[in-house]
């Protein structure tokens, strides 16, 4: 059988007891090690499980996934994601080539950062669609992450963005040439996903359009969400470029229309002036 197992967020405590005893008794272990990352590393995990783990990178998961299925029908493969299983769209794929095998599944779901950033006050129920932010390049420089927040603010609804992670990412000379040289692993931060979007704000304002956020839109950075030093920060759009999250994973939130309750949340965690310009739209809902 194939295991889906999520790990949580935070250390190597945050699986579950059910996740657990799968890991101890599998005969083969990989660990995905591309769409997201622990605060702990490779080696902690395996002193914790008692069990050695097989990183999985995104060319084995991706373009040689029947390695991981090799005898997963008569002996138990796990497959350990950070968060929940169902997190990237990746699994699913694995999933499918698992059906199509004859091969049994199970998934042993864990908290993700789809639902711990509840932890900031903002209300689940009032977030639309979730995207990405991409690391720009000279020649690539997408905007389509702001066009989706522009249509959950126009409903009144925040906005999770998931900040890139680049690893082992090759570069353009090595990719043509055919190297296997990898660049640095690069972590997006809130600072650099708020420039991003301060570019696209005001290229759109000298064409004329009409924005979907200004400077003082209220938005909430989050570093290492689930660990013991985690950091939630609100402030403006134009803060958060300057604010210090410190170490990876980050995400940041773009709000839309606010409950007086969720206001009094961001409050714990504000910066300076940070909601000063909040506007009050009727008796329950402020926008910034």
């Amino acid at each position: 059988m194939l295991f889906l197992v999520g790990l949580g967020l935070g250390d190597v405590k945050d699986i579950t007891v059910k996740g657990l005893e799968v890991v101890r008794r599998c005969s083969r272990v990989y660990l995905e090690a591309y769409t997201s990352i622990l605060t702990v590393g490779k080696e902690a995990l395996e002193e914790y499980y008692g069990r050695k783990l097989i990183l999985a990178d995104r060319d084995l998961v991706e373009l040689e996934a029947d390695e991981i299925l090799k005898e997963a029908d008569v002996n138990d493969v796990a497959f350990l994601v950070v968060g929940d299983p169902f997190g990237a769209t990746t699994h699913s794929d694995l999933v499918l080539r698992a059906v199509n095998a004859g091969i049994p599944y199970q998934v042993i779901h864990n908290a993700s950062i789809m639902n711990a950033v509840g932890s900031c006050g903002l209300q689940l129920y009032n977030f639309g669609e979730t995207v990405s932010i991409v690391f720009w390049t000279d020649t690539w420089r997408p905007e389509s992450f702001y066009d989706k927040i522009q249509k959950n603010r126009a409903m009144g609804l925040h906005t999770l963005c998931l900040l890139d992670i680049k690893v082992k990412e090759q570069s353009m000379e090595n990719l043509m040439r055919g190297r296997k040289i990898y660049e640095p692993p690069r972590f997006m931060t809130v600072n650099q996903a708020a420039e991003q979007l301060l570019e696209i704000v005001q290229k759109r304002r000298e064409q004329g359009e009409e924005l979907a956020l200004s400077e003082e839109t209220v938005c909430v950075g989050l570093a290492r969400v689930g660990a013991e030093d985690q950091v939630i920060q609100t402030a403006t759009l134009r803060q958060q470029v300057s604010c210090d999250l410190g170490a990876p994973l980050h995400s940041l939130i773009v709000t839309g229309q606010l409950h007086p309750l969720e206001v009094d949340m961001l409050r714990l965690f504000a910066a300076p002036d940070a909601l000063t310009h909040l506007k009050m739209s009727d008796s329950s809902t402020y926008t910034s």
